[in-house]
């Protein structure tokens, strides 16, 4: 595990004058005379997928010994030795020189037992004070701590992308739905909007979650804390958190800040699933809404003609990996007694995976939005379909002639029922027919009737038409920092 060597992973290797045959006991110290089972050995690695904590485990490890310095429980020599090697393997893994032992099962084995070979003895007092439990316990935190506040980062730059598309679009009709039925006449711009609150919502959730989890487990050591004078406020603070856990036992065997995180992944990953079945649909043959680009689609080795959503659909499948991911730990936790049990080992796997697909669909999704280009001529047609303005001709009933909402709702029914029989639009339904139902109505009817008119007409807050887009698109972009 020296540096630079060329072994292979897992390849067997001196440590302190120990074989790796027995190198996980050695670790563990003289309680066990014998070497672990292969299966045992394969079961029990946590090393292939742990290794992605190993800039928190050596962050986590210079913060407890600079505290232990302080507290004069390690010299300033012993330290000075520790912090070097931690740096020195840190710049290993970055590089690529360093390798990793599943013989050691986790990383913060692999880190104690190359920083045994850089410095000597001072690397055994390292772990004066702590244990693997609140270690893991804190690498982890600090893991998803950066996770998030990645994920925040993409999340409001796909924000950006989408509020300006929607600013540029404010103007472009389309048909809203329920039911996917046409209802009303909406645009674009206000469309590609309700994504950007709901964005909006999911990085509250991701804060909300960080706020909670910014406690260090730190020194809580195995589960009872420990006698030595440590000072966990130190630590604490060093390492970014706002405080030291308050209960030793919680510390080493609370994941609810993993299971926070991935469900605030799992709905906002549902969200954008939402999105991407829209693009799948609106840029098929038979909606022709939208063009997608070839950066985001695919053809087929048998149809010449196709242009395929496949980014679109794989954005659309892999909420069940990131769903998947959270339940399968809610199902490990939920029998658990306290404190640290094996188990928690399988928090981190699925956790990683599907941390790591849900960033790629935020890029996927930011990518597909920013090529977007809608095709208005396909959107304004459909926009107007469906007797979209039914709703409009009932406000008008009400509004200038005074009916009662429901005499209005079913003397709409009666003029869309003659619409649906003429074969024509609202729009389309000769004058005197409509006096035929409700007598009182009167030529001005025609001027609610078109999707423009219609669009405009939306002014309340949060409506749709396109002055209500710009301001609130305007509004977005400067608190995204346009």
């Amino acid at each position: 595990m020296s540096k630079g060597s060329n072994k292979p992973q897992g390849a067997s290797e001196q440590i302190d004058g120990t074989s790796n045959t027995t190198s996980s006991n050695t670790m563990w110290g003289g309680r066990f005379s014998s070497a672990p089972d292969a299966i045992m050995e394969e079961i029990n690695a946590s090393i292939d997928f742990d290794k992605a904590m190993f800039r928190q485990d050596i962050a986590g490890s210079k913060a407890h010994a600079a505290m232990l310095k302080a507290q004069g429980i390690l010299s300033h020599e012993d330290v000075a030795k520790i912090v070097h090697g931690l740096d020195t393997i840190l710049r290993e893994i970055e590089t690529g020189q360093f390798t990793f032992s599943r013989q050691l099962e986790d990383i913060h084995m692999n880190v104690e037992a190359r920083l045994r070979e850089l410095i000597g003895d001072a690397a055994g007092r390292l772990h004066t004070g702590r244990s693997r439990n609140d270690q893991v316990a804190t690498d982890f935190k600090l893991w998803v701590r950066d996770t998030i506040d990645a994920l925040d980062a993409a999340l409001a730059g796909l924000q950006k992308t989408l509020a300006e598309k929607a600013l540029e679009h404010a103007a472009v009709f389309m048909p809203g739905f329920t039911h996917l039925q046409s209802a009303q006449p909406v645009t674009f711009g206000h469309h590609l909007m309700a994504y950007v609150e709901m964005l909006g919502r999911d990085r509250s959730r991701f804060a909300d979650a960080r706020k909670r989890l910014n406690e260090s487990p730190l020194g809580a050591a195995a589960l009872a804390g420990t006698s030595f004078p440590i000072d966990r406020e130190m630590t604490a603070k060093s390492l970014g958190f706002d405080r030291p856990t308050a209960n030793s036992l919680d510390s080493v065997s609370d994941r609810d800040f993993v299971l926070e995180a991935l469900s605030a992944a799992t709905i906002s990953a549902m969200h954008l699933s939402r999105f991407a079945e829209e693009l799948v649909i609106w840029s098929s043959a038979q909606f022709r809404f939208v063009h997608l680009s070839d950066k985001f689609t695919t053809g087929s080795s048998i149809m010449p003609q196709k242009r395929n959503p496949d980014a679109a659909e794989l954005v659309r499948a892999k909420i069940g990996r990131i769903a998947g991911a959270y339940q399968a730990l809610v199902i490990v936790m939920k029998g658990l007694p306290l404190a640290y049990s094996k188990d928690m080992q399988e928090d981190k796997e699925q956790a990683f995976d599907a941390f790591n697909a849900f960033s790629l669909v935020i890029a996927a999704t930011a990518g597909m939005v920013a090529d977007l280009e809608p095709n208005e001529k396909n959107l304004a047609k459909a926009a107007g379909s469906g007797f979209a303005t039914a709703t409009d001709l009932a406000d008008w009933l009400v509004r200038v002639l005074d009916l009662p909402f429901r005499d209005a709702h079913h003397v709409t029914g009666r003029i869309v029922a003659l619409a649906e029989e003429l074969n024509c639009d609202l729009h389309r339904v000769p004058l005197a027919d409509m006096q035929a139902i409700e007598p009182k109505i009167t030529k001005d009817v025609l001027g609610v009737l078109s999707v423009r008119k219609s669009v405009m007409s939306r002014v309340s807050y949060g409506g749709t038409a396109p002055a209500n887009v710009r301001k609130q698109a305007k509004r977005w972009l400067r608190a995204l920092g346009r």
